[in-house]
C-alpha cells in the first residue's frame, strides 16, 4: 500500500508527464506546502499561458483542503502571473481541474467530492485549451 505522501508525489509526477506530452513545459515543485513561501505543486506554461496547480490524489470520495493551502495557491498565482487551479485525481478516474471559485467551502476550509469534480471540473485538454467540438 502506498502512503499518502508517496501517492501525492506520484500523482504530481504523472501530471508533469502529461503536461510535457501535451506540449507544455512543466515542473514539480518539490517540498511545496512545507516551504516558507507559498508554492504550487506543479507549475506549467506554454509560452503564452502559465498555470499553477495544487495537486491532490484521493482514494476516498471526498478530499478536504485547508484555507491556507488554497490561500497560498491564490497568492502565488497572483504574484507569478499564473492561473490557479486545483488538480484532483480520484482512484480509477482521470484528472479534473477546478477553478478556486468552484470549490465547496466548509467551516475549516474546502471540500471537493468526486461528484463536484465531475460536474464543475475540466479535464486536462479543456484546461490547456484543446477543446474538441462535436457536431
Amino acid at each position: 500500500m502506498i502512503d499518502r505522501k508517496s501517492k501525492g508525489s506520484h500523482a504530481e509526477r504523472e501530471l508533469v508527464r502529461m503536461l510535457w506530452k501535451a506540449g507544455w513545459a512543466a515542473i514539480r515543485v518539490a517540498g511545496s506546502g512545507v516551504q516558507r513561501f507559498p508554492s504550487p505543486d506543479v507549475l506549467a506554461g506554454n509560452g503564452v499561458r502559465r498555470i499553477a496547480v495544487e495537486c491532490k490524489a484521493s482514494g476516498e470520495l471526498k478530499k478536504y483542503l485547508s484555507k491556507e493551502q488554497i490561500g497560498q495557491l491564490r497568492s502565488f498565482a497572483k504574484a507569478f502571473g499564473a492561473e490557479p487551479w486545483l488538480g484532483i485525481r480520484f482512484d480509477n478516474d482521470q484528472w479534473y481541474f477546478l477553478a478556486l471559485e468552484d470549490l465547496q467551502e466548509t467551516p475549516a476550509g474546502y471540500v471537493v467530492s468526486q461528484a463536484l469534480a465531475k460536474d464543475k471540473g475540466l479535464i486536462l485538454t479543456e484546461v490547456l485549451g484543446e477543446f474538441i467540438y462535436k457536431a
